[in-house]
Parts: C-alpha cells; structure tokens; sequence
C-alpha cells in the first residue's frame, strides 16, 4: 500500500475538480446499483496517470456538455477494496491501472486501459472520454 503523503495530493488534483472517492467495496457497490451513467477514474502513481489520465479525464468532463450522472475516483494501491470490487465490474479485462470507466446502470460500456494511456496525449484521452459521453450519456 502506498503512503498517504504521497497518494493524497494525487487523490485531491480529481476530488477537488468535483470527482467523489470510491474508498470501499461497499461505495462500489452503492454507486453501481444506481441507475445511470457512473464514470470511474482508477489513478495511480504512475507517471502516466499524472502525464495524461488525470488531466485527460478532467479536459473531458469540462468541456463538454454531456457528461456522466456519477464522477468518481479510487486509487490502485490505495484504496484496496474499492479497486478490487471496481475490477469486478471491468471483467473480462484485466486489471489495469490508471483506467478509466464508463458504466451505465452497473455494465461496462466503455474502457481506457493503461496501454491506451501510455503514449497518448491529455487531449487524446479527453476526446475519447468526450465521444463516450456523447455516445451514452444525456
């Protein structure tokens, strides 16, 4: 498990721009009952994640106007058991960290894994998070 004092600044560059932390399984449990669209940034400390996830997930929820009912963030290596229970719900692919996740009503609808990450710019990132939501979300 990573230290706090490094995974905290990390965590608060999404939960300060309006994402909701997903600490538990049980939060996951919650937020995948609810009918909807759920977005779910699994951040990481990874270079990666702080090059272009996280500011590409955060272009792509303010510039656009559709955008997913439900915002949230759980931290590989952080918060365990809210990752596991995410991962779940992201089967039958494999665990990747940083990913983001589109849900509707509890079903995975659209997925960035790492290796589509890794290499692309913020910008990239956000304009396929943004067609998503133009996709699916009202």
């Amino acid at each position: 498990m990573y230290p706090a004092e490094i995974v905290i600044p990390m965590k608060e560059e999404l939960t300060e721009n309006g994402f909701q932390e997903l600490t538990t399984a049980e939060d996951v449990t919650k937020l995948m009952s609810q009918k909807g669209t759920a977005l779910v940034m699994i951040n990481s400390v990874c270079g990666c994640s702080a090059g272009t996830a996280r500011p590409g997930v955060l272009l792509a929820v303010n510039n656009t106007p559709k955008k997913p009912d439900f915002i949230t963030t759980s931290f590989a290596g952080f918060d365990i058991d809210a990752v596991k229970k995410v991962r779940e719900y992201m089967l039958p692919y494999p665990p990747s960290s940083p990913a983001i996740a589109l849900f509707k009503d509890g079903q995975l609808i659209h997925l960035i894994e790492r290796h589509n990450i890794e290499g692309r710019s913020a910008q990239m990132i956000a304009e396929n998070l943004i067609g998503a939501f133009e996709q699916y979300c009202n």
